[in-house]
């Protein structure tokens, strides 16, 4: 795993930039910003993917797989946390002198002297970033952004703007978010995770505090969270406003209605206003009055607010419709901590009727996994009605001995209502046998899991009747 450098001085002109891992979430945004601003870009990635061959259509040159070779005559080198330190690409620019970049930090480049809008949190980055640039854009605005997911209503998770505003998802999990030069800051809440990098929920809550310090206009912060809360308590001569249910909100969320498309009301200034969404769940109410602060900061008349928030279409991986089949409903969703995961089972519940929920869970990091197995278990079982576990999905961590997907399985009270099945045919033939007319599958982790449901599609077709009810 590599860590970026937060003290390193960037380059003043990167020139030729290759990135390694291109066709991630993150760094395919970010690729395609430096393809839109004149930059001459290569990467390289494992696969053959969407994202790739968007960029290639772009003009980026790319290869299938890491050699020393595909480095070609870059200037820079752009590299994601998540890479190890033997990859030929990495140790070929170490060799070469090249400067190395972590995607954070060629952000951080390419932002430049924008108006940096900067969006952090445990949760709800990816959709309050989305509905931020979806509400900007229906306002008149043209902002450039970077985003963790697609936003749907325009098919891209970044794009270069004519406006100086610019909007980031900033991503927390590795101190990075504190590279940016950011002018306002949306905290959606401090709940402890990425303790593999802090070590201490006091570190993480740290993190967030010189995050929020350094924002030169504003920070929106939730009124709720505890996280949160302990960290707004630490800032100095900062503009806060506070969004959230608490009564001494700044913009106060009243009543929340999330059966189906979620609709919502709040207060502001004395004022009450109602509004609904276009996508459901409790969640969402609560990232949409997040932005709606921000917003209505900026200037922005608050019904012109509430009305462009309607034109939002969510963001991909976010509960994300993938197929249906025998009248069973398939979802992906990125949920990868315990609290994700309660709210993505939530919308689930709110949209299924008299059906079932059956949840495949894909555990994230191995030291996750190991704190929070508990966490997990309890959350699947009080929400979902049958889960199915895979097996660790590392990332950028090396195993941990007994580490498996069955630590979160085998902390079930009732085992009947778990399989752990490592074996990604075995676990989609088991979700096919156990669903029926009427039920919701959805698949849940931050790692490769969404590659499973062309499978569970295709065991679904394969097994007109569920041998297990």
């Amino acid at each position: 795993m590599i860590k970026p450098d937060l003290d390193l001085d960037l380059p003043t002109e990167l020139g030729a930039v290759h990135f390694v891992g291109i066709g991630g979430s993150g760094m395919s945004g970010i690729a395609r910003l430096f393809l839109e601003a004149g930059h001459r870009v290569t990467g390289s990635d494992l696969r053959d993917t969407d994202a790739v061959r968007e960029l290639r259509a772009l003009g980026a040159t790319i290869a299938i797989g890491h050699d020393a070779s595909h480095l070609g005559d870059a200037d820079t080198l752009v590299v994601t946390g998540a890479l190890w330190q033997d990859n030929p690409e990495y140790q070929a620019a170490l060799q070469r002198g090249i400067p190395v970049l972590h995607r954070s930090q060629a952000l951080a480049w390419l932002i430049g002297g924008h108006r940096l809008v900067s969006i952090a949190g445990a949760h709800g980055k990816s959709t309050s970033t989305g509905m931020l640039v979806t509400a900007l854009r229906e306002l008149g605005a043209d902002p450039s952004f970077v985003n963790g997911g697609v936003i749907a209503a325009y098919g891209l998770s970044s794009s270069y703007g004519a406006d100086d505003l610019f909007v980031v998802e900033a991503d927390e999990s590795d101190g990075s978010f504190l590279l940016y030069d950011t002018a306002i800051a949306l905290i959606t809440n401090v709940d402890a995770d990425h303790l593999d990098h802090y070590g201490t929920q006091e570190a993480f809550e740290d993190a967030f505090v010189r995050f929020a310090q350094g924002a030169s206009e504003f920070v929106v912060a939730s009124s709720d969270d505890a996280g949160t809360i302990a960290v707004t308590r630490r800032l100095v001569d900062k503009k806060l406003v506070t969004f959230g249910f608490a009564d001494t909100a700044d913009v106060r969320l009243r009543t929340v209605t999330a059966e189906g498309p979620v609709s919502f009301t709040l207060e502001y200034r004395g004022e009450g206003y109602a509004a609904r969404l276009a996508i459901p769940g409790a969640h969402n109410a609560l990232n949409a009055t997040g932005v709606f602060a921000v917003l209505v900061e900026l200037g922005y008349e608050p019904d012109a607010v509430l009305r462009a928030l309607e034109t939002f279409q969510g963001t991909g991986r976010r509960f994300e419709f993938r197929g249906s089949v025998r009248g069973v409903r398939v979802y992906d969703d990125y949920a990868h901590h315990p609290t994700e995961v309660a709210a993505a089972l939530a919308t689930a519940r709110s949209v299924v009727g008299t059906g079932r929920v059956i949840a495949v869970h894909q555990p994230h990091l191995y030291s996750r996994t190991q704190m929070m197995a508990g966490e997990f278990a309890a959350t699947y079982e009080h929400l979902a009605d049958h889960t199915v576990v895979l097996d660790v999905f590392g990332a950028r961590e090396d195993p941990i001995p007994g580490v498996t997907g069955n630590l979160v399985a085998e902390r079930f009270d009732d085992a009947s209502r778990v399989d752990y099945l490592p074996d990604w045919q075995e676990a989609a033939d088991r979700v096919a046998a156990i669903a029926r007319e009427g039920d919701l599958v959805m698949t849940l982790s931050c790692g490769d899991v969404y590659r499973i449901v062309p499978q569970i599609l295709d065991a679904l077709e394969a097994t007109p009747e569920p041998t297990f009810a």
